[in-house]
């Protein structure tokens, strides 16, 4: 097996910034070695800047791009996420198979430039737009293969089990027509798929939208379905996210919705609780003792006024958590850092809350963490620069404005975090070992790109 590798004068390993990095890794793009304090071998490629893992993105709606920016005007007396859903659902009523795999072949190659490297897919438009099943019942789901095996983005799938339209089994509305399945019906799919997942290297695992989509019994049966199949598959859930959730699960349960979760489910380390916004201090300390991860999305959760996650009483219990760019109102690794570090900020009143004492450099810590909890979401060997993990890496700009003449990577990560303008500080970006963005440009930009423009373009001119 051949075996590639790249020099790094300073790379950020889990344990920390090290000096002088050899890193290899074979053909398969699995990393071999990860040396520290050794010469530069002959021949060997040298990073031009520090090299950091690449950034797993663990929730993604990839149809949601194509309106984004779209939805900032008050169509309502109060806006929110309720009245924004409602605008969502149009553009799921008209989206076509042709479209989606456009919008998510360039929303990937945005990913890409813009620091992940790999992405967990929540996809729930499964049906045709009067709700009918496709004669191939995965047509949807493959345009998102296809996706991510063109622009290289490394996947895990969740297809989303959607089935009422609100606690006490209330039947789906007709905006909610084309998420429908059954629970059956899903896990057939899910049979259909493992095979396809594995041949591209991507995982498979379930979404159960929320507790108010998916009832009890299917929730139940789906699951035991799931790791039937395969006891290691992820789970990921919506949970908690807004007050109105909160409150309408304590009117049909007495319970709230991470209490409820908790008691009714195995909740473990295959699972990843998507927002968690709203959570008491019980329950947030019950379910990080769970080994869950929570699923932050905070560009999304301010564009929507969902609220702010309280990191701190998660970090206290030892709640482990990553990011996720979710409707993708931002598409940004380092900025999904910027704003969660400064939403603590807002509601602490404090500077650097997510540093910690092994990491005393915000974004030193806040990227280990993300990386570390994102590839546990995600449920790929995508957790950093280590052996055994995937070759998945960026290497930043150490030419940028910002960044040159620093004395430490620390400063230069930090740099890139707060100050950069984000992805115009990253240089290169490597998947599996390989240059999937050169100069801060996939090779795919134009043609992606503009596919994703027209797809949109089409959806403008059909959506009512």
């Amino acid at each position: 097996m051949n075996t590639q590798s790249l020099f790094a004068e300073h790379a950020l390993l889990p344990t920390g910034w090290a000096c002088d990095v050899l890193l290899s890794w074979n053909d398969r793009g699995v990393i071999t070695g990860a040396t520290v304090q050794r010469p530069c071998p002959e021949g060997t490629a040298r990073a031009t800047g520090p090299v950091v893992p690449g950034m797993p993105n663990l929730h993604s709606h990839a149809f949601q791009r194509a309106f984004g920016g779209l939805t900032e005007y008050r169509g309502a007396t109060q806006d929110s996420f309720w009245s924004w859903r409602s605008l969502m659902y149009r553009f799921a009523a008209a989206i076509t198979p042709e479209q989606l795999e456009a919008i998510a072949t360039g929303l990937y190659v945005e990913m890409l430039e813009a620091g992940y490297t790999s992405v967990c897919e929540f996809h729930y438009v499964h049906h045709d737009s009067d709700g009918h099943p496709y004669a191939d019942d995965a047509a949807l789901t493959m345009c998102l293969l296809r996706a991510a095996a063109r622009s290289g983005m490394g996947l895990t799938l969740l297809p989303v089990l959607y089935q009422t339209s609100g606690f006490g089994s209330t039947p789906p509305s007709i905006g909610q027509r084309r998420f429908i399945r059954s629970t059956d019906n899903m896990l057939a799919l899910l049979q259909k798929l493992k095979p396809l997942c594995e041949a591209q290297g991507a995982r498979l695992g379930l979404a159960p939208h929320s507790l108010r989509a998916v009832p009890p019994d299917s929730l139940r049966e789906a699951l035991a379905g799931l790791h039937a199949m395969d006891a290691t598959a992820p789970v990921h859930i919506h949970i908690a996210e807004q007050t109105a959730e909160v409150d309408a699960c304590l009117v049909w349960s007495g319970q709230r919705p991470v209490q409820w979760l908790l008691d009714h489910a195995a909740v473990d380390a295959r699972w990843c609780l998507v927002h968690a916004t709203h959570m008491s201090a019980t329950e947030s300390a019950s379910a990080a003792r769970s080994g869950a991860v929570a699923g932050l999305c905070p560009s999304t959760e301010a564009n929507l006024g969902d609220g702010i996650f309280d990191a701190p009483t998660w970090l206290q219990a030892g709640g482990r958590w990553g990011v996720g760019s979710d409707s993708h109102a931002c598409v940004n690794a380092a900025e999904e850092l910027m704003l969660l570090e400064y939403s603590q900020r807002l509601a602490t009143r404090q500077r650097n809350v997510l540093a910690s004492a092994a990491q005393p450099s915000v974004a030193t810590s806040m990227t280990l963490q993300a990386v570390a909890g994102g590839a546990q979401a995600s449920a790929r060997p995508v957790g950093g620069l280590a052996v055994g993990q995937q070759a998945d890496m960026l290497v930043l700009d150490a030419q940028h404005p910002l960044l040159r003449d620093l004395a430490s990577p620390e400063a230069m990560l930090s740099a890139h975090v707060f100050a950069s303008h984000r992805q115009s500080a990253l240089q290169q970006v490597w998947v599996a070992g390989r240059v999937l963005v050169q100069s801060g440009r996939h090779a795919l930009h134009d043609t992606a790109l503009n596919g994703l423009v027209a797809a949109r373009q089409q959806l403008l001119e059909n959506t009512p």
